[in-house]
């Protein structure tokens, strides 16, 4: 079997799961894994600022009920550590309270336990393209392209108004194809370059 090129690889994408109970630590680790995430577990809490300044994790999975050191205070920790960091807070305990203070501290979901598995994976996708992390060559595809296309949108200082105006495409829909979050059909990205003055291989780059 002929190897991938590399620039189609997607990227290592790792995560760090902090859980105190060792069985859910073990279930995310091996769900996760089979999904071709790198992924590391955590049982103790309050040793979380080191594993962070050393781990470069995309991604921390973090239990909200914790004895040692709540998920809150955990992710105030991470916080003054990681800005950029992708949180996800998953409790047993929902509340209004730790919803809100998740949120301030810009965790970017809040999940029920136990949860169900594909409504998760649906949680890491969405964090995964938020974050500009293509999981399969598909979705690395529609990343370049939709870097393409804005850079060469801002080399002719165009506004996406004035590209909707052009291409009779809504600029949702431009907005959209240029964060990769929406494949663009063979019609679109041939308006869109035409109002660029580009070729339609000149959106696709080096891919």
């Amino acid at each position: 079997m002929t190897a991938q090129p590399a620039e189609l690889q997607p990227p290592a994408v790792k995560i760090l799961i902090v859980d105190d109970e060792r069985a859910i630590c073990d279930y995310m680790q091996t769900l996760l894994e089979r999904d071709g995430y790198a992924v590391k577990t955590l049982s103790d809490p309050t040793t979380i600022e080191d594993e962070v300044r050393s781990g470069d994790y995309h991604l921390i999975v973090l239990d909200l009920m914790m004895p040692k050191l709540d998920g809150i205070e955990a992710l105030r920790r991470i916080r003054k550590i990681d800005t950029d960091v992708a949180v996800v807070i998953f409790t047993g305990f929902p509340n209004l309270e730790t919803a809100v203070a998740s949120m301030k501290l810009e965790a970017v979901d809040y999940i029920k336990k136990p949860f169900n598995v594909d409504e998760f994976r649906e949680v890491l996708g969405r964090v995964m393209r938020k974050k500009g992390l293509a999981r399969t060559p598909e979705e690395q595809l529609h990343r370049v392209i939709g870097d393409n296309i804005r850079n060469l949108r801002k080399e002719k200082d165009l506004t996406l108004k004035q590209m909707a105006r052009r291409t009779n495409l809504s600029v949702s829909l431009i907005s959209q194809i240029e964060r990769a979050e929406s494949s663009a059909s063979i019609s679109s990205l041939y308006k869109i370059a035409t109002a660029l003055d580009s070729r339609i291989k000149d959106l696709f780059g080096e891919f």
